[in-house]
């Protein structure tokens, strides 16, 4: 998948600052709701959701990646932003590897199509996992430019 069917630019908050994971996973639901993806009322209810899961295990991942989702009634489509921490030091998210996030994607998908879900997952980690989109997202200057980035692949050598 190119993910830049699953984000669009507005979706890309550079310069995200939360004080921890759960201020993170409250900023992107927010985020969603404001840009009107849903009202803030399934908004709540996604966010209750994202953090039961988050809460029975951590979705922190490895280099730097998170992705707290959930599967949920409320939504007919993948629904999707992401915090691009550029500061140094990251957000800590109990990833597996035991690095902060720098990049953390909030994913909410449609609890009727399971595949859809797993296969979401595995192709957000599977392009966010390659270090040169990692770290064109996080050296981009705007959300254009880091929207552009999810289209990238390994520069020439």
């Amino acid at each position: 998948m190119d993910l830049r069917q699953l984000f669009q630019p507005s979706d890309l908050i550079l310069g995200f600052r939360p004080k921890d994971k759960w201020d993170a996973i409250r900023q992107l639901v927010n985020h969603l709701s404001a840009g009107g993806r849903f009202s803030a009322e399934v908004g709540e209810r996604i966010h209750d959701q994202v953090l039961v899961r988050e809460r029975s295990m951590s979705t922190g991942m490895e280099r730097g990646i998170a992705i707290p989702h959930a599967a949920v009634d409320e939504v007919g489509k993948v629904t999707a932003c992401m915090g691009i921490v550029q500061r140094e030091e990251g957000l800590a998210f109990e990833s597996i590897d035991g690095q902060p996030a720098r990049l953390v994607v909030l994913l909410v998908i449609p609890r009727a199509h399971k595949l859809l879900h797993i296969r979401t997952l595995a192709d957000v980690a599977r392009v966010l996992g390659n270090d040169h989109v990692r770290e064109l997202l996080i050296g981009a200057s705007d959300s254009q430019q880091a929207w552009e980035a999810l289209g990238a692949t390994e520069p020439a050598r």
